[in-house]
């Protein structure tokens, strides 16, 4: 085996302690640079010598004779050796892979050209990989402590960290920063099963493409609902037999919904023949409501007076009451008071609102009464849209999700729960309120 094939076995040879695939480019490299190396070796000594160049010349005017099929022979094998060295090089160098490059001693000449392909090939892998790929050394974790940032990611620099999310589709190919057409600027949540398809298309039918559509399943069937366009662009999110309010909980957490200025959680059975959702938005905010809910027509499903439309004006932030109902009138449920059949709540209002779900009270009674502590002043900011308003169908649907106990129809089970869920949210906010007050005066 002669030169050629054993510089090409050593090269190899000593590149198996780097990562793979830096090793075949950085070989393509200095294979380069071995063969220049030779050949500009053999250029001198053939320019060099007199009778080098005489036979030179010899060649050249002869062209025909048997020298030129010697020559050409003498390439051939010259190619098969070399060939032949790599393979073996290759299988050798993986064989013993600890054996490093700087234990074999090549010509200073040779080295110099290695070291120029080495570092070239440094840099454009560097621009490829992460910095402690292919290198045997691991670089030192920079030591970092934000306590500005969230809870957990206090070791990262504050650059990459992203504390909030969204719900917009992204495509799987192309550039990230091309994936968005356009941004929704508002979230409408409903909690459905399929019987009520038909309701939710015309409901989800008013809403424009500034509002984003998600859609919680606690029947758990959500392919049914591809029959409907709008289907390929909403959020589907199935739990058997669950309420909107767990589903908030778990999936509308303040930091995933920061992106949408407001925030609709909706029930299933509402008419909206008489509701225009970018009306509605234009309405909030010229009265400044942080939490609001659409007027109830008057003949179906009214429970409470503050809830009732008004044919007489855009909004309304207080009513009259049964006597005794309402020990202020700046109180619930005659001021600063919306239901939770279909509330709409600002960004800021909902961060608070969130974490006063309670985890195990999954049908919200009572939190309506409590909405009032996440704005100031609540008889202000909490109002009812008359002039764009709904009708509460009153379908039973999720309560018929429930199990009949002892005799009672699902949906008396179903309502027992909420009742109790209401006392007990109730005794929860005034142990909590004492336990703070308490540690305040001591």
């Amino acid at each position: 085996m002669d030169l050629r094939a054993l510089l090409v076995l050593w090269l190899w040879f000593g590149l198996q302690d780097c990562h793979f695939l830096e090793c075949k480019l950085r070989f393509i490299k200095v294979a380069d640079a071995i063969f220049f190396s030779i050949v500009s070796q053999d250029l001198f000594l053939l320019s060099s010598s007199p009778s080098s160049r005489a036979t030179s010349f010899i060649i050249m005017g002869t062209s025909l004779r048997s020298g030129v099929f010697k020559k050409s022979n003498d390439g051939a094998r010259l190619l098969i050796t070399t060939i032949m060295g790599m393979v073996f090089g290759y299988f050798l160098g993986v064989s013993f892979p600890s054996v490093s490059l700087d234990k074999i001693n090549l010509p200073s000449s040779l080295m110099s050209s290695l070291d120029m392909a080495f570092n070239d090939d440094r840099r454009a892998v560097s621009r490829s990989f992460p910095e402690n790929l292919g290198s045997s050394s691991t670089p030192l974790t920079p030591k970092i402590y934000v306590p500005t940032n969230p809870r957990g990611a206090e070791s990262l620099p504050p650059g990459i960290v992203v504390p909030e999310s969204d719900f917009y589709l992204r495509r799987l190919w192309g550039d990230p920063s091309e994936d968005l057409k356009r941004k929704p600027k508002y979230l409408v949540t409903f909690t459905v099963g399929l019987e009520q398809k038909n309701n939710i298309n015309a409901a989800v039918k008013k809403f424009s493409e500034d509002f984003q559509i998600m859609l919680f399943h606690y029947d758990g069937r959500t392919s049914e609902w591809d029959q409907f366009e709008w289907s390929q662009r909403a959020i589907h999110v199935s739990a058997r037999k669950q309420t909107k309010w767990w589903y908030a909980k778990r999936f509308l957490h303040p930091d995933v919904v920061a992106a949408y200025d407001y925030i609709f959680i909706w029930d299933e059975d509402l008419g909206v023949e008489h509701f225009n959702a970018q009306r509605y938005i234009e309405l909030v905010k010229k009265h400044g409501l942080e939490i609001s809910q659409p007027g109830l027509e008057p003949n179906n499903g009214l429970t409470w007076q503050m809830t009732k439309r008004r044919g007489d004006r855009e909004v309304h932030k207080d009513t009259e009451e049964k006597p005794g109902w309402c020990s202020d009138p700046h109180l619930p449920p005659c001021a600063a008071f919306v239901e939770i059949m279909a509330p709409v709540f600002s960004r800021e209002a909902w961060r608070c609102v969130w974490h006063m779900i309670q985890n195990d009270l999954v049908h919200g009674w009572g939190l309506d009464f409590a909405l009032r502590r996440c704005v100031d002043p609540a008889h202000e900011k909490i109002g009812v849209v008359d002039s764009q308003w709904i009708v509460h169908q009153v379908i039973p649907s999720l309560g018929n999700q429930g199990e009949s106990d002892n005799g009672k129809a699902p949906w008396k089970g179903v309502r027992d729960r909420c009742k109790n869920e209401w006392a007990l949210f109730q005794d929860r906010l005034a142990n909590a309120d004492k336990a703070y007050f308490s540690q305040i005066e001591h």
